[in-house]
């Protein structure tokens, strides 16, 4: 039986563009992995990988007419969008260069000799070595930024590991232009090609986390489909890191004296977070709590005017399209639900932003909502009216990890006075990220970014976005009583590297200071 055609289909009209490739079958993965693995020792020295970066994030700029307009095709995402999604890609390449550069993420620590401890301390040399092949599960979301030259691919490079990634089906052709210029910047620096490998298909994706050449998984998608392959992930004989993100409701609250103070301002900001993208970013808000009475009517109003000038877009593929109707229907359907600006469908490819208000009792206690708790992916949200900071309390214990909880707060609040300070706390322990004042879409690239947060959000308590996502693809090795010799030059005394590292005790830095 011949294998299964992977076509390019446009969102906009639901008709095929052309053939990309065929489903990778179980064979076709072997081969790509371990082509793969044996790739893995180019990749070992850190000036050609932090040189290979740069030259992928050249090549990528200079090739950006062609893969926006191929990815607006797939996805109806917006050349707009899409030029600044590919920018930050760019950027955080080679952000990553300049962090395998300094070489601070290797975390070299020796400990000389020590006869006077108790114990005694023999020499002990630590840092972090590359695991292995990574899996790269791309996202539908971000064409570019979470899928195949992504943070996941970016950093699991910039760690020394090879990678596979397995491309979404709503942007087959745009991960094939994408790879083909990845591939061209490891010619470049003499890197096989297969330092990058593509495979396409449902069973390739199974198979992939299978397969016993495969050290870590780096995954951005559904509950359902990022657990499945995080069950595989801990079944496999040898078990393996599942860095997963599988969805978040990122709750708001939205204090009494802050809505007082600006509830026409705080309206039309959840408008724009809660329609950005058609509603499809992982950090949308879809979750506001906020106050019973006039000043929260007013909010309530300054949301609706905001979400009817937003207009209709389309999903990335009808499948979410179908899920976005039927979700936000069965929601509309529940006892004490209104929508002021209703959710749904608009035109034959199309969907309509709105939003649901429910009183904030419906969503704690008996007969609670629990249906209102759960991310509806598209441009929707749930404004639950509370009428008491006990009531904030009860909805927000029921919720499940998220990777940001939001906290708008008065002039007063935000200076220390009232129960700020206690609301942040109660959000501390929701989310991997916590705003105040502001929205969470947007994932800035920064040394202390952290994107995650506890299950469901993510699998792990790592980040995927910032410099420190690279630290999911190493693990550390000491090494005890070693002759300088036989020690890889990041531990050696004389530093021939110019590392920062920590010596007995003290940070040391290449300039000696």
């Amino acid at each position: 039986m011949s294998a299964a055609q992977v076509w390019s289909v446009d969102p906009r009209t639901g008709k095929r563009r052309e053939q990309v490739a065929v489903e990778a079958t179980a064979g076709d993965v072997d081969r790509v992995v371990r082509a793969a693995h044996s790739a893995r020792g180019a990749l070992a020295d850190r000036a050609v990988r932090a040189a290979f970066l740069r030259t992928a994030a050249g090549l990528l700029d200079e090739a950006k007419d062609r893969l926006v307009a191929v990815a607006d095709a797939e996805t109806a995402l917006g050349p707009a969008r899409l030029t600044g999604e590919l920018a930050r890609t760019c950027y955080q390449l080679r952000a990553f260069a300049g962090i395998v550069d300094e070489g601070a993420f290797l975390d070299v620590i020796i400990d000389h000799p020590d006869d006077t401890a108790t114990p005694p301390v023999p020499d002990l040399r630590r840092y972090k070595v590359p695991l292995g092949v990574v899996a790269v599960y791309a996202a539908s979301n971000f064409p570019f930024a979470f899928s195949v030259p992504g943070g996941d691919t970016a950093s699991a490079l910039a760690a020394g590991c090879p990678v596979v990634v397995k491309a979404h089906p709503d942007h087959p052709a745009t991960s094939e232009l994408v790879a083909a210029v990845l591939g061209q910047a490891a010619a470049q620096h003499d890197i096989p090609q297969a330092v990058v490998g593509l495979v396409h298909g449902f069973d390739a994706g199974v198979a992939l986390v299978k397969h016993p050449l495969v050290a870590a998984a780096g995954f951005t998608g559904s509950v359902r489909g990022g657990r499945a392959l995080f069950d595989a992930a801990a079944a496999r004989p040898v078990p393996i890191p599942f860095h997963g993100e599988l969805g978040s409701l990122n709750p708001v609250v939205v204090t009494e004296a802050a809505a007082a103070e600006r509830a026409e301002r705080i309206g039309t900001g959840l408008a724009g977070s809660m329609t950005l993208g058609t509603g499809q970013f992982c950090v949308k808000p879809g979750l506001v709590l906020a106050p019973a009475g006039a000043d929260g009517d007013a909010l309530v109003g300054s949301l609706a005017g905001a979400v009817k000038d937003a207009g209709e877009g389309v999903l990335l593929d009808h499948r979410m399209r179908d899920n976005f109707v039927a979700g936000v229907a069965e929601r509309a359907a529940l006892p004490d639900v209104d929508a002021p600006v209703t959710p749904g469908a608009g035109g034959e490819h199309t969907v309509s932003p709105g939003f649901l208000t429910v009183p904030a009792a419906r969503l704690a206690g008996e007969g609670a909502h629990d249906l209102l708790l759960e991310e509806c992916f598209g441009p929707v949200t749930v404004v639950a009216r509370y009428e008491s900071a006990d009531e904030v309390t009860a909805v927000l214990s029921r919720l499940p990890g998220n990777l940001t909880a939001t906290v708008h707060l008065s002039t007063e609040e935000a200076a220390g006075k009232g129960r700020g300070a206690g609301i942040l706390a109660e959000l501390t322990a929701l989310a991997g990220r916590v705003l105040v004042n502001g929205w969470p879409t947007g994932v800035a690239v920064a040394p202390a970014q952290h994107h995650g947060g506890p299950y469901p959000a993510t699998t792990s308590t790592s980040t995927s976005v910032g410099g420190t996502a690279v630290e999911r693809w190493l693990r550390p090795v000491t090494y005890q009583s070693t002759p300088e010799a036989l020690l890889p030059p990041e531990l050696r005394d004389d530093n021939p590297l110019g590392l920062p590292r920590r010596v007995d005790g003290r940070p040391e830095h290449p300039s000696g200071s």
